[in-house]
């Protein structure tokens, strides 16, 4: 549920598996750039990623098990609306929810290749984006195309509580003290059976 005036930060993910960095970036994102709220928004799978993640169910449950938090909310509802890329679900989302306010949220790395996102542009013209820093994706998510291309849109650092409010495109780059944990890095060291294992 969302209502008129509320801005929600949206998350989104295969969560393969969810971990305490996701919820870090998640508390940080509300502070920095003043947000009522975030859905976490477990994807069916990644379109970028060849091999496909573990069940959905699974995930659930794991995202939910990890993000424990009155404002944030973790949602299936990509694989309810049948969306499958990021901009089909920002406009499925802002048509079903008119007055309110979406943000989508990044890491830093994702903004590194974000050019490579389906209808990439439309999301940077139609949402505002914050994009939060993790270990060594900071320069090489500053010098990409996206953040080239829209360096004017640019708010700084200091003035993030402004995004949410912010008509697109608008953007917000900020450094937070960050974990190193990944997903991947859990699946490597076998905490975390993938689609293939089970």
């Amino acid at each position: 549920m969302a209502r008129p005036g509320q801005i929600i930060g949206l998350l989104g993910g295969s969560f393969d598996p969810a971990h305490d960095g996701h919820a870090h970036i998640t508390c940080e994102a509300m502070k920095r750039f003043g947000l009522t709220r975030v859905w976490w928004l477990v994807s069916p799978g990644n379109p970028l990623k060849a091999k496909g993640p573990a069940p959905l169910a699974r995930r659930m449950v794991r995202a939910r098990q990890v993000m424990q938090h009155p404002r944030v909310t973790v949602t299936d509802i990509e694989a309810r609306l049948g969306t499958r890329y990021t901009a089909q679900t920002i406009a499925a989302l802002q048509a079903r929810y008119p007055g309110v306010r979406f943000v989508w949220l990044m890491g830093a790395d994702n903004l590194a290749q974000f050019h490579r996102w389906q209808d990439w542009t439309w999301i940077m013209e139609n949402a505002p984006v914050g994009v939060l820093a993790r270990p060594g994706d900071r320069i090489s998510a500053r010098m990409s195309p996206a953040a080239r291309l829209y360096r004017h849109h640019r708010i700084s650092a200091r003035a993030s509580q402004l995004l949410g409010r912010s008509d697109a495109p608008a953007w917000c780059f900020v450094n937070v003290a960050m974990t190193a944990q990944s997903s991947s890095a859990i699946r490597a060291r076998g905490g975390w059976a993938t689609s293939s294992d089970l």
